[in-house]
């Protein structure tokens, strides 16, 4: 189970730090680890900070983008001390690993960490289902990142040997490429019937990513708004036989069962 969990690394500056992580990653029982444009890696000093830890660094995977490092996985978390001008749901480190163990039974979770001196940027906490937080002092609660790894990492591991936590149930949810697929075929709806102005989008896209990434509808949930979507569509003359959003989306799923 613990290895559906990945740890996801973003534009990690300090290559002694990615060291360090994956020690503390090992230590917990997770082996999971990405990195997406990382600063200066592979290097020496990842090595020699990640001690007996360098398996992970040479299984580590390497990608360009946080849409790729979270593509396959249902449940995404963002790590953020701070509150945003759009509020996610919070959980602290505690509350946060109860929740990833009964979902990573069977499905993919990632947990992202952004850079050693800006954190996540809003774009990217906006992608995520969920915001981490760790309880510090608030005269100073900053946290270097192989410790915030650590602590939350550590957390995973505890809820992890409570058996209690494998019997609650969690539907399924659809993965974050398919939730983009989604939001891919609503925004062509959304123009096609002028609800929204191509010159003047305004915010309406990215407040409705926004609500449904904190509400997480379920596969069927997805389905049937898929459905509406193609619905409207069709009564608004939209549709084309082979270049609708509906019709796109379905032969990218078709295409990503072959690969899986």
């Amino acid at each position: 189970m613990l290895s559906n969990i990945r740890i996801v690394l973003i534009n990690t500056f300090h290559p002694g730090n990615v060291g360090a992580i994956a020690r503390a990653m090992k230590n917990m029982g997770l082996t999971n680890l990405y990195l997406v444009d990382p600063n200066d890696y592979p290097s020496e000093e990842a090595t020699s900070r990640a001690a007996g830890a360098v398996d992970l660094l040479e299984n580590a995977t390497i990608v360009p983008t946080l849409e790729e490092a979270i593509a396959d996985c249902s449940l995404v978390i963002g790590t953020s001390a701070r509150h945003r001008t759009f509020q996610l749901p919070i959980m602290n480190a505690r509350e946060c690993a109860v929740s990833v163990i009964p979902e990573a039974i069977d499905h993919n979770v990632a947990i992202v960490f952004g850079r050693e001196t800006t954190g996540l940027l809003n774009d990217e906490i906006a992608q995520c289902h969920r915001q981490v937080y760790i309880d510090a002092n608030d005269e100073y609660p900053v946290l270097n990142i192989s410790q915030a790894v650590q602590i939350v990492a550590y957390e995973i591991w505890m809820a992890n040997q409570n058996k209690e936590n494998y019997k609650k149930e969690t539907p399924e949810y659809p993965h974050k490429k398919d939730m983009d697929l989604f939001y891919e075929h609503l925004e062509e709806t959304l123009y096609g019937i002028n609800f929204i102005i191509r010159s003047h989008p305004g915010k309406v896209l990215d407040k409705l990513h926004r609500f449904f990434n904190r509400s997480r509808p379920e596969k069927q949930e997805l389905g049937i708004l898929r459905g509406v979507l193609a619905a409207v569509q069709r009564e608004a003359g939209l549709t084309e036989a082979n270049n609708h959003p509906e019709k796109k989306a379905k032969d990218a799923l078709k295409e990503s069962a072959k690969k899986e």
